[in-house]
């Protein structure tokens, strides 16, 4: 009899993760690696961020602190949704976890029961499923089309709805696609919601600010009807380079949020809180970087699109957001190229040409490869040289 639960069985280890320890494997043993898996800004964290910390620990602020956040960042981050999303909370309809990651899955394990439906559109962030199954519910997955910049549609949303439906993701922007729903695309699906009573909203903003060529960021939660119904979750980790600092955070209902904070006792307890003061800074001081920095992410959009198109049998879409782009790799996938699949593409490009990508069946749509451009713009230069390269020899 194996010692490992049942439930563990059910899940997959994270595909990103092992594709980026493998291309670390490879460096280290003396490969000419470039690392386009991992989702994390290649920019430093702001000093006035770092300098918050050092004082934190200066003055002595390493000690434990309320479960799901101190009052000082529950008031940054209600300043924070007030500001940037006319959103009004209590503190008590916030909640501070040891990253995104921790947040959503205090939200599922806290709400989810066996049987329990949740609305997860593909291509989606490859921990959702897991989480879902991990906490007991099953993952109804929405295949997306490319047509649709790959969001789910209010005649599909309708259709996925059964009466064991308890939740929806929406991810706006998104990994692993980039692409964002408009506010007028946000309204059509919230039509669709209102009339469900006992559906709860997961809205994963955490690329919020990081959008191009003016594109509006609208978030559910501004729907007043769905307010009350809609956990918002967002971090420090993308928009403010903080990704090691480990600081995500959420607001909604207070029911949820107080469940949320029981099963964070029992699990993590606090999160550090030398990150927490770090991130009260990140909240409540000067955001003029976070523009530069997309505009500098929009530039390696625009270099990584136009490269990728370029290339006979890749078509790639350009989104609104993020740091990702999800191109199709389908027209060089079958007999003449001996590669059957999305992951035998990536493999053999990290193999043959040492540029390491996700395939697009970790994020639930085949044929299809995802690839961060969250480096450098000699990375990138130098990553397209190679998947062109390879490309030309398959065909």
């Amino acid at each position: 009899m194996s010692i490992v639960s049942n439930s563990l069985k059910r899940i997959k280890p994270s595909p990103t993760i092992a594709v980026t320890s493998k291309a670390r494997e490879m460096r280290a043993a003396g490969r000419d690696v470039i690392g386009l898996g991992a989702g994390e800004p290649d920019f430093d964290t702001p000093d006035n961020i770092k300098e918050a910390a050092i004082k934190a620990i200066k003055i002595g602020d390493t000690k434990y602190t309320a479960v799901d956040g101190t009052p000082a960042l529950k008031k940054a981050i209600r300043a924070k949704f007030q500001r940037e999303n006319n959103l009004s909370y209590d503190l008590d309809q916030i909640s501070v976890g040891t990253g995104g990651k921790q947040v959503l899955y205090n939200a599922f394990m806290s709400t989810i029961n066996k049987g329990d439906e949740v609305i997860i559109p593909a291509p989606y962030w490859v921990s959702y499923p897991d989480i879902i199954l991990l906490a007991g519910g099953n993952p109804k997955i929405v295949k997306c089309d490319e047509k649709d910049g790959f969001k789910i549609t209010p005649i599909k949303l309708k259709k996925a709805i059964s009466k064991k439906t308890k939740w929806i993701i929406i991810n706006s922007p998104s990994n692993p696609t980039g692409s964002a729903y408009t506010k007028e695309e946000i309204i059509e699906l919230s039509k669709i919601l209102i009339k469900y009573k006992n559906i709860y909203i997961l809205s994963d903003d955490i690329y919020e600010h990081i959008t191009y060529d003016n594109f509006n960021f609208f978030t559910i939660a501004q729907i007043e009807s769905l307010k009350e119904r809609t956990l918002t979750m967002n971090g420090v980790s993308k928009s403010y380079s903080m990704t090691g600092w480990r600081i995500g955070y959420a607001a909604g209902p207070k029911e949820i949020i107080k469940a949320m904070a029981k099963i964070q006792s029992q699990s993590t307890s606090n999160p550090t809180s030398i990150s927490q003061a770090a991130a009260v800074e990140a909240l409540n001081g000067t955001q003029d970087f976070i523009k530069e920095r997309a505009n500098s992410f929009k530039e390696r959009r625009d270099f990584v699109v136009d490269s990728l198109n370029e290339i006979k049998g890749i078509n790639c879409l350009k989104p609104e957001g993020a740091f990702y782009v999800f191109p199709s790799c389908k027209k060089l996938l079958g007999n003449k190229t001996k590669l059957k699949t999305d992951k035998d593409f990536v493999e053999k490009l990290l193999e043959k040409s040492e540029v390491a990508v996700v395939q697009g069946s970790a994020f639930g749509l085949n044929g299809y490869f995802r690839i961060s451009y969250a480096t450098s713009k000699e990375n990138l230069k130098n990553a397209m040289q190679r998947i062109k390269i390879f490309c030309e020899n398959l065909t």
